[in-house]
């Protein structure tokens, strides 16, 4: 049975990563986006990593643009802006499509392990946001209105299992 640790992405510099470099770390999955009325969540999102980095909290941003060409810039441009304008020193990782034939194979796995609602496995809008356990599963799917605030006792029992 797959887990996080089978998947690989690429950076926002282009280098690739294994998910696996992340094994016993909770990780905190967002596609993102650079001009959504969600974007201020980067504020929260750096806030935790910032906060539980150093007790094993990994957050990884994906920016997407399929919802509303809400990132549309190349990724020197996204990275530059997120941490221009949100201070993220999270990982930023390569923009992908999550949605689709040609969605990330990681977001493929996302969406069949945690279902949006109704059972939906699209993923509705940019924010939305994944939390992978310690042992590399998927503990829930949290939509986009949901701030990284709102999911921070989530966290924190994942990084306390």
């Amino acid at each position: 049975m797959p887990t996080i640790d089978n998947f690989q992405a690429k950076r926002i510099d282009g280098t690739d990563v294994s998910l696996a470099d992340y094994k016993n770390k909770v990780l905190l999955i967002v596609n993102t986006a650079s001009a959504c009325g969600f974007t201020p969540q980067f504020t929260g999102l750096e806030k935790l990593h910032q906060s539980y980095e150093s007790q094993g909290l990994v957050v990884l941003g994906f920016p997407c643009n399929q919802f509303g060409a809400q990132d549309r810039g190349s990724n020197d441009e996204i990275g530059a802006f997120c941490q221009k304008n949100y201070g993220v020193s999270f990982a930023m990782m390569s923009k992908i499509n999550v949605n689709g034939c040609n969605a990330h194979p990681l977001y493929q796995w996302l969406c069949k392990e945690a279902p949006g609602l109704l059972g939906s496995k699209a993923i509705k809008w940019n924010f939305t946001k994944f939390l992978v356990g310690k042992d590399g599963r998927v503990i829930s799917r949290y939509a986009p209105q949901d701030t990284p605030s709102k999911i921070e006792k989530d966290i924190l029992q994942a990084l306390a299992a």
